[in-house]
């Protein structure tokens, strides 16, 4: 080391002592005993206040009542005359109604699987893509809050729709 390398080290130190020194208190400080306050009441009615500008600023952010008028058309803005009686109906006979079409698949895909091997068993990964995503979940997750993943398998995965309990599989697409 030269001698402009030791000047350096030993400014920088000094200014760094002083830092510390100068924000280090010196002697106890006695703490100012708490002001008395004649206007309590009004403090506690300003509280109050708040208090409940708080509660309906809450109830507003989740919404738990129906709307007012369900029969309101969003997309007219003023109401026409009163509603035209509606013409007698006449029946038809219609052919039966056919049978609905099955659920569309959902819209995930099989990309892989994965597996780890712990002490007393083998815990196996599904990546699943879908919704522009990537997901990496076992057995018992769920998958974008729709589907619960049933069981990971070496060839597949079983899941069930959260909302009605339907079963879906998937399988790796060779």
């Amino acid at each position: 080391m030269n001698v402009k390398q030791i000047a350096w080290l030993s400014t920088g130190g000094g200014v760094l002592v002083a830092m510390i020194a100068g924000a280090t208190t010196s002697g106890p400080r006695r703490a100012a005993p708490p002001a008395a306050t004649p206007n309590t009441a009004a403090i506690e009615l300003r509280g109050a206040e708040l208090a409940a500008e708080v509660a309906r600023l809450r109830a507003r952010l989740r919404p738990t009542d129906e709307p007012q008028s369900p029969a309101r058309n969003l997309f007219q803005f003023a109401r026409g005359t009163a509603p035209v009686a509606a013409a007698p109906i006449v029946e038809v006979n219609q052919p039966p109604v056919v049978a609905a079409a099955p659920p569309s698949p959902p819209p995930f895909t099989l990309v892989g699987l994965a597996s780890d091997s712990t002490d007393a068993d083998i815990v196996r990964t599904a990546i699943i893509s879908g919704f522009g995503d990537v997901f990496l979940v076992k057995e018992g997750e769920t998958l974008a809050s729709r589907y619960r993943v049933v069981r990971v398998g070496a060839d597949g995965v079983d899941l069930t729709a959260i909302s009605d309990g339907t079963p879906v599989t998937l399988r790796l697409q060779q």
